[in-house]
């Protein structure tokens, strides 16, 4: 029955909205740490107000792969095999992002602590960038026919697909810094918040530029004109987003925070909803395309891991619910120099 095919689409498309609501904002932190700490201590404060929450954040990463492995394995299987080097250095940042966190505090050298303090910087761009370039270029269509993909790290590289990596890195640059305006206090959190307002215009003239040249470079406004009703979710995101320096006119960071996951939210599932039925176009004939009907697992597989998906889901979804909650106050100078277990 397709509805299993489809209802493994929508949860792919959820899977990846919420890790990029989530992660976008530790990316966002973690880029604009030079440019909001001005002290080491400032620089503790913004890694302790992740700290609790950017491991668990990469389940979602983890599940979203994961569910491609297992409902869609020719889509996975190819992917990994297509984008190689792109996803190599993607894993690779992730792997010395998560290391620099840990990494940091361990020796008390100002030239220690400095060399982590750019890979930090290095290591939390470059995957904003990253995943932004390959959905690009998975809206676009990849390059590939029957005798498989005629294209390369390079190719990649094209205008569409830079203007994508663009729109995620000001995407979570915004998220970022709303966040640490959030979880911060004082002149680092107005800081922040300054930075913020400054981030929204450019983020804005982005946005506007790749609604427009996604007519021209992609075929994902075809399932909206043939369902009009979808144009309910570019509006969903452009609203939000617009909402974002709403509240921060109105000085209410944490409603702007909001917004702006809903922005991520919307803007990944106005592209997803673009793609249906396709999983990775073929920009050279539609007949090669992944589908989530040529690619799939068998019924069977996706009977068994809906029931699984549909218990465990939930319950990732309550613990973090309960993680944020655990950790919602804001983290004071106070915290980190008392603390001697703090990052």
């Amino acid at each position: 029955m397709e509805i299993l095919q489809i209802t493994w689409f929508v949860l792919w498309a959820v899977l990846w909205s919420v890790y990029f609501m989530l992660d976008g904002f530790v990316f966002g932190v973690g880029f604009l740490s030079g440019f909001i700490a001005k002290n080491d201590t400032e620089k503790r404060v913004l890694i302790n107000s992740i700290g609790p929450v950017w491991d668990g954040n990469e389940v979602w990463l983890l599940t979203a792969g994961g569910a491609t492995f297992a409902a869609f394995p020719t889509t996975y299987a190819l992917m990994f095999s297509y984008l190689y080097t792109a996803l190599l250095l993607l894993l690779f940042s992730l792997i010395v992002r998560g290391v620099s966190f840990e990494f940091r505090g361990k020796i008390d050298s100002a030239a220690w602590k400095s060399g982590w303090d750019i890979a930090i910087i290095v290591s939390s761009f470059l995957p904003a960038l990253l995943f932004g370039v390959a959905f690009g270029n998975i809206f676009s269509g990849l390059p590939m026919d029957a005798a498989g993909y005629h294209g390369g790290l390079i190719s990649l590289l094209n205008p569409y697909g830079i203007l994508t990596g663009l729109l995620f890195v000001f995407l979570f640059a915004v998220h970022g810094a709303l966040y640490a305006t959030v979880k911060t206090t004082g002149e680092l959190s107005a800081r922040a918040f300054a930075l913020a307002k400054l981030l929204w215009i450019p983020l804005l003239l982005i946005a506007v530029v790749f609604l427009g040249y996604t007519a021209y470079a992609t075929k994902l406004y075809n399932n909206y004109m043939k369902l009009p009703v979808l144009f309910v979710v570019p509006a969903i995101a452009v609203l939000s987003l617009v909402a974002v320096e709403g509240f921060m006119m109105l000085k209410k960071p944490l409603s702007a925070f909001t917004a702006s996951c809903l922005t991520i939210v919307f803007v990944v599932v106005t592209g997803v909803a673009g793609l249906f039925p396709n999983l990775i176009p073929s920009s050279l004939d539609p007949a090669f395309s992944l589908t989530i009907f040529n690619s799939s697992s068998s019924q069977y597989t996706l009977a068994i891991m809906t029931v699984v998906a549909g218990i465990f889901v939930p319950t990732v979804i309550l613990y973090k619910i309960w993680a944020y909650r655990l950790f919602r106050a804001p983290v004071t100078e106070k915290d980190v120099l008392d603390n001697h277990d703090a990052y």
